[in-house]
């Protein structure tokens, strides 16, 4: 067993038996627990935002780009923001134990689904430092233990914040080992948790392409992931042409580095002006780069090659190209889509109604901006990931979502025949 087999396996011994106690605790002292780690990371606000610095100027050193240092950036309101976080996480309804559904066996049995937790969770992440905070918050809050390993470009800012969370816990009576942040930066680590298999229930990565992928490769553990946010905004004939702009703009500008950001326009040909929603874009600081025929409405525009249509930009770059209505636009993203989130702004109930029913994503939005794909926004308290797949989760993965679900029969002495 190498060295990071047996870290792992040793956290996971550990936070398997912290579940036994956070099996057992009412909603009510998970809840009071949250809000101690919340008093502790606005207790520890300075601390946070002066570790952080350090991360940020390392990042700066390693030219991270704007938009991923804008998710690793820290300041006093956006610690508040984690704490404010956690805080309503703690208010949320508890899941475990909610009874899905009952009814009476043929054989006079009562039956009833009841949500459990799901047990020890892993949470492989890079950049967003408040993924610390908010996974530690869902996990215990769904009674699960969990073990973050977070990005080495984070390593000071999740320290801080895992010790403020930790403190809250403890002052609530808590089993600190209900949530471990992995100590090194080693990445055989991940390996580890991947292979973790009858240790680790369940892996949930956050972070770019090149890390989901090797969790979807390599794991031999249950995973919830998306891969990519290649999210699209259709903007139809029938739309509003100020709310038009007002969404474009906001669905790709409003911060470009979130798994939310739009990464493609779609403009129906026979909306009366492209040209403004791409001028709003380029005014906005976005890079354009558009198919033949949106060129020539705005020679401006870059011409877009065929990788376009496929990447996740996160960054002021969105590509864009003319279709043929609402047709044209679900055969565009059935084609080029991730699954994970677009929009319709339109006018005409019936063509965005198709448009919901049609495209196969895990977040469909009408007259909405796609920076909407958020838990929080979703009335979650928060989230954990959001889940593109099409088992046990998807969309925003919040407390249900880390939950499964076990049979309960209550019977009066039946024997079977």
């Amino acid at each position: 067993m190498t060295d990071a087999h047996r870290l792992i396996a040793d956290m996971a011994t550990r936070a398997r038996t912290a579940t036994r106690q956070l099996a057992g605790l009412p909603a009510a002292a998970k809840a009071r627990a949250l809000h101690l780690a919340a008093d502790g990371l606005r207790g520890a606000s300075d601390a946070i935002v002066a570790a952080n610095a350090q991360d940020m100027a390392g990042a700066e050193r390693a030219g991270l780009s704007p938009a991923m240092l804008d998710r690793l950036r820290l300041d006093p309101a956006r610690v508040e923001a984690m704490a404010a976080g956690v805080a309503s996480v703690a208010d949320l309804p508890d899941s475990v134990g909610q009874v899905i559904d009952r009814h009476i066996a043929p054989s006079g049995i009562a039956l009833s689904r009841v949500r459990v937790p799901i047990g020890v969770i892993g949470i492989i992440y890079e950049s967003r430092p408040n993924v610390t905070a908010d996974a530690a918050a869902l996990c215990v809050r769904s009674g699960n233990a969990v073990i973050l390993r977070g990005g080495s470009e984070a390593t000071q800012s999740n320290h801080a914040i895992h010790a403020a969370f930790a403190a809250g816990l403890a002052a609530a009576g808590l089993d600190a080992h209900a949530v471990q942040l992995v100590p090194v930066t080693d990445r055989a680590v991940v390996g580890a948790m991947l292979t973790a298999s009858g240790a680790i229930d369940m892996i949930v990565p956050r972070g770019g392409k090149s890390l989901v992928a090797r969790v979807q490769a390599e794991a031999r553990v249950p995973v919830l992931a998306h891969l990519d946010g290649i999210n699209h905004v259709y903007v139809d004939g029938s739309a509003d042409p100020a709310m038009a702009e007002a969404i474009v703009v906001n669905a790709k500008m409003r911060r470009t580095g979130v798994c939310g950001s739009m990464e493609t326009l779609l403009i129906d040909r026979a909306f009366p002006d492209a040209a403004t929603l791409v001028g709003a874009l380029a005014a906005g600081g976005c890079e354009v780069r558009g198919d033949v025929d949106l060129r020539r409405l705005v020679p401006s525009v870059r011409a877009a090659s065929s990788a376009d249509w496929d990447t996740e930009y996160l960054d002021a770059i969105a590509s864009a190209r003319l279709v043929d209505g609402v047709d044209g636009a679900i055969a565009h993203i059935a084609a080029h889509g991730s699954h994970h989130t677009d929009a319709i702004v339109a006018e005409d109930p019936a063509v965005a109604e198709r448009f919901l029913a049609e495209v196969d994503s895990a977040i469909v939005l009408w007259n909405a901006s796609t920076q909407f794909a958020d838990g929080g926004e979703f009335g979650l308290g928060a989230e954990i990931g959001i889940a593109t797949g099409r088992l046990h989760a998807r969309g925003p993965v919040a407390l249900e979502g880390l939950t499964t679900y076990k049979w309960v029969g209550r019977g009066t002495g039946q024997v079977r025949d």
